[in-house]
């Protein structure tokens, strides 16, 4: 089993009619058998040899997850091309970069993600083929047409085109001396190689362009094959897929593991749109009736407190039962490696177990009765919502990764698991922590995450300066910051690369807004960008006093009220000035949720003294966060963005700006 494809026909044979893939129509959640999934994908592959595509040619796909999804990609994998998955998150010009970057000859889309590929599809360098994986419908044909696209031509449906492939397949050689269309595909097939590219996955880069990481079949089979040695899960369990099919943990995961194990995915209902699949995922829980999910954080936590607060509206005496419960729970587990004494346990039973027989079951059963854990990943999961979910029975198990990585590197698990970790490294993937190049850390020393391993990429697409930057000697640096601890747990304390990652698990580069503020703004000297799985995104900013002083003084800066210089009015201008870019054709396409909601004014420069600035004046950023830690922490205390904390008065008296 040396390519994906295999993996597909291997599930084919093992798991034969045994449902795959689910996706919820008015009928209820229509399944998809490996079988069927190895038979469909090659009937597109068919379509897609017959319009000309060729191997090693890209095609993106741009959608919700859905059972077309996955089918498409391994039919673009068995046409010998590269998949090139996009976030349906993505504003118009970002796809409009990745297509035009990755060259893509094709883009399978859904209806709900249409609109934006629209906004940009006559401006594409290629003028992709547009493949429509949605249903038919009246609406969707309009639309295209009214952005010029012709059906047929360059306007397609995938139904049609899996059609047009089943009945080439079932033809017989012609007279002319074709070869039949089944001789010709496994001919193809023999020419695809394990070390052939099966995915471009975009991220975010540090000049906020982003870097295509090219992951190849080898890559997959080897994270997929160990990861799965690390969590356990058995033939015939299904799971409800939340997270998107471009995320690489749900990728790998969900259409990799799941089909190397016999394992059942259904899709959240997204027919209407993002809402919709928001007011539909309670309820698809319930119908999908999952073993074990896959979360983030910013998930993970919303039902975390939507069950805090549903609990308390029960009355205090159904909440105190809960609240002693949970604590006594959180007790009795001690850090899940780790057990607390016996004396310990013994005198935490009655609670937890009054609440476990009162409480906790109806709690879980918002995930439906079978469920037995949550994997989570893509973000940090705060070790507050680990002990909560292990205490009401539903544990959430940690990992942690990159894309670069085909992305698992470690996990939890119920068989092993330490509450604040990431967990044990997979098998047969080397991990390094280093401080330098040339210099190990000692176990529990923090330094960079370094890998080694079948599950390394290849290197960024048309980036060879970035891959020589992240790949050394066969070693994957991954920017991230970690220590091993003394029973083998991984650590992950920050990330040196510094990507903005908010609480769903969406990253961004802070070079960008850097930039944008420091080339707009009048009174910020200096800026560093913070969100790891906030809500919003802060900065901590050293300012031009001066100026301010200045402006002050001039009127400029309105904050003069009775006679006397109001903090709150400075830091009004102060945001409002850091905000400038917003209205600057370079950067106002910044995403609004990676625009600074709130700061930290630092009253002296970051320096090279205290260690926040190198020799270059470069940021130190895992520096700056912890000498500023406090400051940080103010301005998420409350749960919303407010920029008139008490820290950012002081920070203007020290600064000499107020007296």
């Amino acid at each position: 089993m040396d390519t994906v494809i295999e993996l597909l026909h291997r599930g084919a044979e093992l798991f034969g009619e045994m449902p795959w893939l689910g996706e919820k129509d008015e009928s209820g959640y229509r399944m998809t058998s490996f079988l069927e999934a190895d038979r469909v994908s090659l009937a597109f592959a068919a379509a897609l040899v017959n319009r000309g595509f060729k191997k090693g040619e890209n095609i993106a796909i741009l959608s919700e997850g859905r059972t077309a999804w996955v089918l498409g990609e391994f039919g673009i994998l068995k046409a010998g091309c590269t998949s090139v998955p996009l976030s349906s998150k993505l504003s118009a010009d970002e796809i409009l970069f990745r297509l035009d970057h990755s060259e893509s000859r094709a883009v399978l889309v859904s209806e709900n993600c249409f609109p934006r590929l629209a906004e940009v599809i006559s401006r594409t360098e290629r003028k992709p083929l547009v493949i429509c994986i949605s249903g038919k419908t009246d609406s969707m044909s309009k639309s295209a047409a009214s952005c010029g696209l012709e059906q047929g031509k360059s306007f397609c449906w995938y139904e049609d085109l899996v059609q047009e492939g089943k009945q080439s397949l079932d033809a017989h050689t012609t007279g002319s001396g074709d070869k039949p269309m089944t001789w010709i595909m496994r001919e193809l097939e023999k020419s695809i190689f394990p070390d052939d590219t099966v995915t471009i996955c975009y991220t975010s880069g540090t000049t906020g362009n982003p870097k295509g990481i090219m992951l190849s079949h080898a890559n997959y089979i080897h994270n997929a094959v160990n990861a799965s040695e690390v969590v356990e899960v058995k033939k015939g369990w299904k799971s409800l897929i939340m997270l998107p099919l471009d995320h690489s943990f749900a990728h790998t995961v969900g259409i990799y593991i799941f089909l190397l194990k016999g394992l059942t995915m259904y899709f959240v209902d997204a027919r209407g749109g993002p809402l919709a699949a928001l007011r539909n995922l309670p309820k698809n829980l319930l119908e999908v009736n999952p073993d074990f999910l896959l979360t983030v954080p910013a998930l993970s936590g919303n039902f975390m407190k939507k069950m805090i607060q549903g609990v308390a509206e029960k009355g205090a005496f159904v909440n105190g039962i809960f609240q002693r419960g949970l604590k006594a729970g959180i007790a009795r587990a001690g850090n899940g490696w780790n057990k607390p004494p016996l004396s310990c346990r013994i005198q935490n039973w009655f609670p937890w177990a009054l609440a476990n027989a009162l409480v906790f079951p109806k709690l879980r059963k918002i995930f439906g009765t079978d469920i037995r854990f949550c994997i989570g990943g893509g973000a940090l999961l705060e070790i507050r919502q680990q002990e909560f979910f292990n205490a009401i029975g539903v544990p959430v198990y940690q990992g942690y990764g990159l894309t670069e990585n085909a992305p698992i590197i470690c996990s939890n698990s119920a068989r092993k698991h330490k509450f604040g970790t990431s967990g044990v490294i997979i098998p047969n993937l080397d991990v390094r922590i280093m401080k330098d190049e040339n210099t190990e850390c000692a176990v529990g020393e923090a330094g960079q995450i370094v890998t080694r391993g079948g599950s390394v990429m290849k290197g960024y697409y048309k980036n060879p300066a970035a891959t020589a930057e992240t790949l050394k000697d066969g070693w994957l640096w991954s920017g991230d910051l970690g220590y091993i601890d003394r029973d083998g747990f991984l650590v992950v304390t920050g990330r040196e690369k510094a990507l903005l990652i908010a609480a769903d698990g969406e990253k961004y580069s802070p070079e960008s807004i850097e930039e944008a503020v420091i080339n707009t703004s009048r009174y910020i000297n200096q800026i560093m960008a913070y969100n790891e799985q906030c809500k919003f995104t802060a900065a901590l900013v050293t300012l031009n006093s001066d100026l301010i002083r200045s402006d002050i003084k001039s009127g400029t800066i309105d904050a003069i009220r009775n006679g006397s210089l109001v903090a709150d009015l400075v830091i009004d201008a102060i945001m409002k000035d850091l905000l400038s870019f917003t209205a600057h054709p370079d950067y106002r396409d910044i995403p609004a949720q990676w625009r600074p909601a709130s700061i930290a004014i630092i009253p002296k420069a970051f320096d090279e003294e205290h260690g926040l600035v190198n020799s270059t004046l470069k940021l130190v950023r895992h520096k700056v966060r912890t000498h500023y830690a406090d400051r940080i922490a103010e301005l998420y205390a409350t749960g919303t963005a407010d920029a008139h904390v008490e820290g950012n008065r002081a920070a203007l008296r020290d600064a000499g700006i107020l007296s």
